[in-house]
Formats: C-alpha cells, structure tokens, sequence
C-alpha cells in the first residue's frame, strides 16, 4: 500500500473567493491561458508553462502525483468561475506528517487579491487540521524576493538556505530558500490570514 495516497487523498477545498480543484488535462486549455495574463513563464526564476508546454507540465505534475509524490490543484476563482492558477502539496512524508506547499503561480489579474491568502489558508488548515502534520515547508528562489516576502507576510519562519540545490531548465543554479510553519505556530498564523481575508471584504 501506498502510505501516501492513503494518508492525502484526492479533494477539493473551496472558500468564499477560491476553489481548489485537483488537476486533471481538463484543465489544459483555460490553465495556459492563465498562464498568458502577465507572460509568466518569462520570469526566469519560476516554472511557469507556456501555453504550449502546459499538456506536458500538467502530465509531469500528475505522474509526480501517481508516485505518491505531490498533489496538485488548479485555483478557480469563484466571482468569475476562471482557471486562474495552480498550486499543490509536495514533497510528502506520511511518516513525518510533513509536507510542503508551492509550485504555486497565478495569473497577473488576481495577484496581489485575496486569492493567495486564501488558498494558503485552505492548504494549511487542511494539513495541520485534517493531516494533522506537524510542520508545512515553502521552497523558493533566492531572487524571487516577491515570494519570499509573502512567505514571510504568512507567518513561516525562514529555516535556511540550499545552496546550490537545483539545476533550473536554463541551466541556471538555484539557491532555494526554506521556511516552515509548525503546528503550533498554526492558530496565530490561521488568525493572520483570516484577518488579512476580511480586509478583503
């Protein structure tokens, strides 16, 4: 048995402004173009597909997912019913209750919204509440300041710096921040969000 897909089975989480759906090549078509508002595959320091490349990154993401390795969703945005980003649940040990949270981009429209905020309170109140983990991780680049600083804004705490710790698709070396919430770092860091959403009201 797969301990793994026994322990974070397949769901969708849904708040007043997002619903996390799971990733399927449904998807293909309305998740490129979500991709196309802002041309996010330029930023070099993210993996954002181009619309042409989104079939293979959604097929990637979905075998990573039958391997027990990560779960992705698509972030429809409910005031428009739009495909307007993905997110997922990845390096996952059951045995650890631990897991992390990126691969995460959306859409220029709805950046700097109430989205991100409310799509991290969904994914970690589902970890820490009904996973029960006792530590959520976030991974990113060195230079994406923009991602570290709403890390931060989160509540995670930074534990480190990787450094050299992957070979980007342009050949480049990516220093990879880490940051991690503990479970009892949860109610304050689920209070800040909760705030942060009715500001948004």
């Amino acid at each position: 048995m797969n301990t793994c897909k026994h322990w974070l089975k397949p769901i969708t989480l849904e708040g007043n402004h997002v619903r996390l759906e799971p990733l399927s090549q449904e998807h293909t078509e309305a998740l490129g173009q979500a991709a196309c508002d802002g041309e996010l595959w330029k930023l070099w320091y993210t993996s954002v597909p181009t619309p042409e490349q989104t079939g293979e990154y959604i097929e990637k993401a979905l075998e990573s997912q039958q391997r027990g390795e990560s779960f992705a969703f698509v972030v429809r945005h409910l005031a428009s019913n739009e495909i307007v980003g993905s997110t997922r649940y990845y390096d996952i040990v059951p045995h650890n209750k631990r897991l992390a949270i990126g691969y995460t981009w959306y859409a220029q429209r709805v950046q700097r919204s109430a989205v991100n905020t409310e799509c991290k309170l969904l994914l970690l109140g589902h970890a820490f509440e009904t996973l029960q983990c006792i530590a959520v991780e976030f991974h990113t680049h060195w230079h994406n300041h923009t991602s570290r600083q709403a890390i931060a804004r989160l509540g995670a705490k930074q534990d480190g710096v990787l450094r050299q710790h992957m070979i980007m698709p342009d050949g480049s070396l990516r220093d990879t921040v880490v940051f991690s919430i503990l479970d009892s770092e949860w109610p304050a860091v689920r209070r800040n969000l909760t705030a942060k959403l009715e500001r948004h009201c």
